[in-house]
């Protein structure tokens, strides 16, 4: 209720340092962590996957995570959370190292000598799983070095993972609908910097007829936390009026707008008005 009234909704943002225009992120009415553990199948299959639940998706974005295991389930994977901490990115944001280190070891000791390239770790949040890849190598204890780089190797995102299975010829376009839709696809800064939006293309396009046109767009201008704070407010807004927030405002109704990261969808409905998707819902509505 207090989000959903302006007046009450500014007060509560200048308690927590938002800017009073900010839309605030809601919290699910459960965990995705609590779902997954609810909905556990006995169901087992060949082709596996250890499916990693980020801070992100676990407390705000339940929906696309339910999506993600529906998703996989579908194709013919057997979906399974193996025990984990948060991937540590938040603190990272904000360089509180010592805290990100901690979760860095913890994870490295839990996943390294499970995951491997028959059953990778797949993330749904670029900016989380990627820190996989990204950080862990040079931030874990020294003895955690070699099992972080042989996790790195094998921490993918969904889009990478999905690519992949298509390439390997275990997933294919009958599996889904037909038709004529445009996608535009603004990318992650974290998976532009560390992977490539080549693997959301080619996830996107396999239902036959989808169309996906990349935004030539930089940062959305949130950056995580960076946006949401009342001091970057006005520079956040001025970024995203740069190329993203014209070229999603010119879109006509019926063109879909693609986001993988969390922090850019907010961007994009504060600045716009308009809901952008995760690639993963996209694709999830795309069954046949």
């Amino acid at each position: 209720f207090i989000f959903k009234n302006k007046p009450l909704r500014k007060i509560a943002n200048s308690i927590v340092g938002f800017h009073p225009d900010r839309s605030m992120p809601l919290l699910s009415n459960t965990t995705l962590e609590k779902w997954y553990k609810k909905n556990r199948t006995s169901a087992q299959s060949d082709k596996k996957v250890y499916l990693f639940i980020d801070e992100f998706t676990n407390y705000n974005d339940v929906e696309i995570g339910k999506k993600a295991v529906a998703l996989l389930r579908k194709l013919g994977y057997e979906v399974i959370v193996p025990e984990h901490v948060a991937s540590g990115r938040s603190y990272l944001s904000k360089g509180m190292l010592d805290e990100a280190k901690a979760l860095a070891d913890k994870n490295v000791g839990l996943l390294a000598d499970l995951v491997s390239d028959q059953i990778p770790l797949v993330g749904i949040e670029p900016s989380a799983i990627l820190t996989f890849r990204d950080e862990y190598p040079e931030l874990v204890s020294k003895d955690l070095a070699e099992k972080a780089t042989k996790l790195a190797k094998n921490a993918l995102m969904f889009d990478e993972f999905i690519a992949n299975e298509i390439d390997a010829k275990r997933i294919s376009s009958d599996l889904f609908k037909s038709g004529k839709r445009l996608i535009k696809l603004h990318g992650h800064c974290q998976q532009k910097a560390v992977s490539s939006l080549v693997y959301t293309k080619k996830m996107l396009t396999l239902p036959k007829g989808y169309e996906v046109q990349l935004i030539p767009s930089g940062c959305c201008g949130m950056a995580g936390s960076f946006g949401y704070e009342k001091e970057h407010y006005d520079i956040s807004m001025k970024i995203g009026e740069l190329v993203l927030f014209p070229t999603v405002r010119s879109q006509a109704d019926d063109v879909i707008i693609a986001a993988p990261g969390t922090s850019c969808r907010h961007q994009i409905h504060d600045g716009t008005g308009k809901n952008a998707q995760h690639p993963i819902k996209i694709l999830f509505e795309a069954l046949a």
